[in-house]
């Protein structure tokens, strides 16, 4: 019976976004195999945790492509990326705080390639006038980062509705990103 990788990904993602502290028995277990099947094919926790950063990535890039963030106002890409991004947001919350992606080398040029593409996105709107100039399009897509992460955090812990996930990064995000009027 071969081992349905994508299943076994899923199941520790979801694991691990509740319980970023879990085992690889508990992985293992979550995910309806042996451990020695899923040493097999994850020699340890750092080469799981790297093939759910490609995982996390693929998904980023697919609500990315969704999302269409060159058309139309700025302002509505951004809304429906995040939109698009919700289902990930658990699996994203748990990269987001997983340290050992952050270090070495710099980051996996997948990372790179979804923060060049948000960051178009806030640049367009920059150009556009929807949005200050004073915040650079590189902290804003920080800070997109950390309202996905942080509001899944709260949305799996319970104290947030999953409905009110779009909204609530949506208006907190571009509530400060909006351009204003000088008085």
């Amino acid at each position: 019976m071969a081992l349905d990788r994508d299943h076994v990904l899923r199941s520790a993602a979801a694991l691990l976004t509740r319980k970023s502290t879990a085992t690889m028995d508990e992985v293992a277990k979550a995910a309806g195999i042996s451990r020695a099947t899923l040493h097999r094919h994850f020699a340890g926790r750092d080469a799981l945790v790297r093939a759910l950063e490609q995982l996390g990535i693929a998904e980023c890039e697919g609500a990315l492509d969704r999302a269409r963030p060159e058309e139309g106002p700025a302002v509505e890409a951004v809304r429906r990326l995040i939109r698009e991004i919700q289902p990930a947001a658990g699996l994203l919350s748990f990269l987001y705080g997983e340290n050992q992606l952050w270090e070495g080398d710099g980051p996996h040029e997948g990372w790179q390639r979804l923060d060049a593409r948000i960051g178009a996105l806030f640049q367009r709107g920059q150009r556009a006038g929807e949005f200050r100039i004073d915040l650079s399009p590189v902290w804003l897509t920080e800070a997109l980062y950390g309202l996905i992460a942080s509001c899944a955090w709260a949305t799996l812990d319970g104290r947030v509705a999953s409905r009110d996930f779009p909204t609530m990064i949506a208006e907190l995000l571009l509530g400060g990103a909006l351009r204003r009027e000088e008085p």
